[in-house]
C-alpha cells in the first residue's frame, strides 16, 4: 500500500510554494520522496522558504521566475532540468485574487488576474508537457476553485479565471491522456492560512458564514490540500484524469446547510 503514495525519485514543480497552500503541498510531495521545486518572484520569499523546508527535512531547490512570461518560464524550468531533472509532476498553484465589484474593476486588473491565475497554468504546462509526454509519465495538477463552478459578489475575474481553469484542465485531459498524463484540479474550501486568519478571528462575519454554511463546520487546513494533491501526484491517481476534486468540508454539496438547523 506504501508503494502507491511513494514519490521517490519524482521531481515536483509547486509554483508559488513559498507560502500556504503551496507550501502544504510541497511539504507533503517532499515527505512522499518527491524532489521539491519551487518558484517565487521575490529572493526573499525564497530564502525564507528554503529555511522552512530545511527545518521540515526538505531539501528544496528554490528559483526566481514569473509564470505569466513564457521566455522566464524556459529559463527557470531549464535551471530545474539542469540542477534537479526533468518534471514529473507539476503543480500550477501560484495564482492572485482582486475582490472588486465588476463595475469599479479596472480592465487591467482583471486582466492580470486572468494572466496569472489561467493563462500562467498553461504556460507553465506547455514547457513541461513534452517531456512528460516523452517519458510517457507526468502528473499536472491545476489549483482550481469552488468558484470554478459558482459565482461571488466582488470576485468575477478570479472566478472566471478559475472557471476556465477547469475547463483547461479538462482539455489537458483530452490532448495528453493517451502518452500517460494525468492531469487533475484540485478545487479547496475555506483553508485556514494567514492570509486568511484576519477573517476568522474576532467574530468576523465571515468566519460566521464558513462555520455554519461548512457541513464539516470547521475551516480546511493547508494539509487538507496537500494530501489531496499527494493522491492526485501518486500511483493511486493513474485512472483519474480530467476531474476537480474539491476538498471543501462538503460546502459545494449543500450550500444551504447551516449547523444547527440541519441536525437531527
Amino acid at each position: 500500500m506504501n508503494e502507491l503514495f511513494d514519490l521517490s525519485g519524482k521531481v515536483a514543480l509547486v509554483t508559488g510554494g513559498t507560502h500556504g497552500i503551496g507550501m502544504a503541498i510541497a511539504k507533503t510531495l517532499g515527505q512522499a520522496g518527491a524532489k521539491i521545486c519551487v518558484n517565487d518572484l521575490s529572493e526573499e520569499k525564497l530564502a525564507q522558504a528554503k529555511e522552512e523546508y530545511k527545518a521540515a527535512g526538505i531539501d528544496a531547490f528554490t528559483v526566481k521566475f514569473d509564470v505569466t512570461n513564457e521566455e522566464d518560464v524556459d529559463r527557470g524550468i531549464t535551471a530545474i532540468e539542469n540542477a534537479v531533472g526533468s518534471i514529473d509532476i507539476l503543480v500550477n498553484n501560484a495564482g492572485i485574487i482582486k475582490r472588486v465589484p465588476i463595475l469599479d474593476m479596472p480592465v487591467a486588473d482583471y486582466k492580470q488576474v486572468i494572466d496569472v491565475d489561467l493563462v500562467a497554468p498553461l504556460i507553465v504546462a506547455k514547457r513541461v508537457a513534452p517531456k512528460m509526454i516523452e517519458k510517457r509519465f507526468g502528473k499536472i495538477i491545476n489549483m482550481c476553485s469552488m468558484m470554478s463552478v459558482y459565482g461571488r459578489n466582488s470576485v468575477s475575474a478570479y472566478a472566471s479565471a478559475k472557471g476556465g481553469l477547469k475547463l483547461l484542465t479538462a482539455n489537458m485531459c483530452c490532448e495528453w491522456a493517451k502518452y500517460n498524463l494525468q492531469i487533475n484540479g484540485i478545487g479547496p474550501g475555506y483553508i485556514a492560512t494567514s492570509q486568511t486568519a484576519p477573517i476568522r478571528e474576532g467574530g468576523h462575519p465571515f468566519n460566521d458564514l464558513v462555520m455554519m454554511r461548512t457541513p464539516a463546520a470547521r475551516w480546511g487546513e493547508p494539509e487538507d490540500i496537500g494530501n489531496a494533491a499527494l493522491f492526485l501526484a501518486s500511483k493511486a491517481a493513474d485512472f483519474v484524469n480530467g476531474h476537480v476534486l474539491y476538498v471543501d468540508g462538503g460546502i459545494l454539496a449543500n450550500f444551504g446547510y447551516v449547523k444547527g438547523e440541519n441536525d437531527i
